[in-house]
């Protein structure tokens, strides 16, 4: 682990305790550390105590910024980050903006800039994903923080989906580079979020111009439900740096992606074309069960896990790094945050 010395020596870092201290940001106020010995995440704590780390967050954003484009993933730990104020703080520091809208997610507070993690059973593995890449417009960076760990399990895996792109056998690879990714969503079948929790408004009209605007073609279903098809890339280049990553929801909304009991029962359920998320090649050919299988092969090779303590926080570039949840016993509390809209077109 080392020491390092971060900032100007003219700003000065304040502490929340003993009368707000103030001390010079040139005093050697983090370590980094790697998990394990592996690429990412990069780790900072802070080497002495009561470290103000939103106040040094905030003046060395660049420092931060550079490491989250080298390492795709930081985690903050030993800062005692605990609440839904002092999250949405750090959260301001890193991040020029925050989300306040997205139907995915349930608020954390009435600002709508702190989420609770979406819904999934506790029993079932989250598969690894980039957030909302199933979307034309997507967070470039999210953040998760750690009010309460589970008594066992409920790790937030993270993989470099640069690698995954690498380690795709080539024919997938090229098959999903030139066909992209298909996206089928049923939406007021009883299963999953309706549409107007979603798009989070009660009105036709206003879904249509949504979908129009965000290149999603859509068909109102008997019974006020709704169908939406979305095609979108399986692979970009991030903007800053040029590499490739592999960035799509395939694995999410594939069956073959399912265990078998689920699998099982949404067909005993539902015809194909009204499940509930379904994806296929960008030119509505389906994905083979076997080719998923491989990508999912790949994903698990690659994933790094960490256990939650209170007060951590991880965030990511979600662009360089996917993630997903592990199954989970007792109480698990976490605050999610999402930041800098960035569309396709922009890649």
């Amino acid at each position: 682990m080392k020491q390092v010395k971060i900032g100007d020596s003219n700003l000065q870092h304040k502490f929340p305790k003993g009368g707000r201290k103030s001390i010079s940001l040139e005093t050697e106020l983090i370590k980094l550390d790697n998990f394990e010995n592996q690429q990412l995440p990069l780790i900072i704590k802070p080497s002495i105590s009561d470290v103000d780390i939103a106040d040094w967050a905030e003046a060395n954003k660049e420092f931060i910024d550079a490491n989250l484009i080298k390492y795709g993933a930081i985690l903050f730990k030993g800062f005692n980050i605990t609440t839904t104020t002092a999250f949405e703080r750090f959260g301001l520091a890193v991040c020029s903006e925050l989300f306040n809208e997205n139907g995915e997610h349930t608020r954390e507070t009435v600002t709508g800039k702190v989420y609770t993690p979406v819904f999934y059973p506790a029993d079932s593995k989250l598969l690894w994903h980039n957030e909302n890449s199933f979307n034309h417009q997507w967070p470039a960076k999210i953040l998760f923080g750690c009010r309460q760990p589970a008594q066992q399990g409920g790790e937030t895996p993270i993989v470099d989906s640069r690698k995954v792109f690498q380690l795709i056998e080539p024919k997938i690879r090229e098959q999903f580079v030139e066909k992209q990714v298909m996206y089928v969503r049923n939406y007021g079948n009883g299963l999953g979020l309706d549409w107007q929790t979603v798009f989070q408004t009660q009105s036709r009209a206003d879904v249509e111009k949504f979908c129009q605007n965000n290149l999603i073609d859509f068909e109102w279903k008997k019974g006020g439900g709704l169908k939406t098809i979305s095609i979108r890339p399986a692979v970009i280049k991030h903007p800053q740096t040029g590499e490739f990553s592999w960035f799509n929801q395939a694995q999410h909304w594939h069956l073959a992606c399912l265990n078998a009991q689920t699998r099982e029962s949404l067909l005993s359920s539902f015809k194909k074309e009204d499940l509930p998320r379904n994806c296929f090649y960008g030119d509505g050919t389906p994905i083979e069960d076997s080719t998923m299988l491989d990508i999912c092969g790949v994903y698990q090779r690659l994933e790094i896990c960490f256990s939650w303590q209170q007060g951590d926080i991880l965030l990511l570039d979600n662009i360089l790094t996917a993630h997903g949840r592990n199954p989970y016993v007792g109480e698990r509390k976490l605050f999610v945050a999402m930041s800098e809209l960035i569309s396709f077109s922009q890649t």
